[in-house]
């Protein structure tokens, strides 16, 4: 696992091999990165990285300059892992929180303008969960929603679909608020 671009691009990172985790694909994430940067202004950006697992994606949030970067995850080692990095990393942008994720959708009060979603795939509420973050209110009315999920799960019957992107066995399903829909 490495950190694709911006300022700590090219450093590769070591997660203990224990944490119950499925890391995003490098190939895959700089596929995304590519997306995002021309959809955001990451600089100007507040986010929301859920399922954080080894904070894959929030390490490329960081590096990329993002203003903050919320990770949420249940389990404690993953967040463990991801404070010491970022502590070695020597960044103050990424805070992490202990929670069930599906209940910290529900009493989270503030919104953020990317947010993305990394849950376990065999997540019975998986199909549903861009439906439960936008009714939530979680994502600022420009904002981008993305799901990573299995490429043989179809999830573009969500208020707010915008496009899938397939990467070998994973896809992103990118959301934002309905009246926003515009094709990637």
């Amino acid at each position: 696992m490495r950190i694709i671009g911006g300022q700590y691009g090219g450093l590769r990172l070591h997660p203990p091999t224990n944490l119950p985790v499925r890391p995003t694909t490098d190939i895959a994430k700089e596929a995304l990165f590519n997306i995002l940067e021309n959809k955001l202004s990451l600089e100007e950006c507040t986010c929301l990285d859920l399922f954080a697992g080894t904070g894959n994606i929030s390490f490329e949030l960081a590096s990329r300059g993002v203003m903050s970067v919320d990770a949420v995850d249940i389990h404690f080692k993953c967040l463990q892992y991801i404070k010491e990095t970022t502590l070695k990393l020597k960044t103050d942008v990424i805070s992490t929180r202990k929670a069930d994720v599906l209940k910290y959708l529900s009493t989270c009060k503030k919104q953020y303008d990317f947010i993305f979603a990394d849950p376990p795939y065999d997540l019975p509420q998986l199909p549903q969960l861009a439906s439960i973050i936008l009714k939530n209110g979680l994502l600022n009315p420009q904002g981008i929603l993305v799901v990573e999920h299995p490429s043989t799960r179809k999830m573009d019957e969500q208020e707010g679909y915008l496009d899938t992107r397939k990467y070998g066995y994973s896809s992103f399903s990118f959301y934002t608020h309905p009246e926003n829909v515009v094709n990637l």
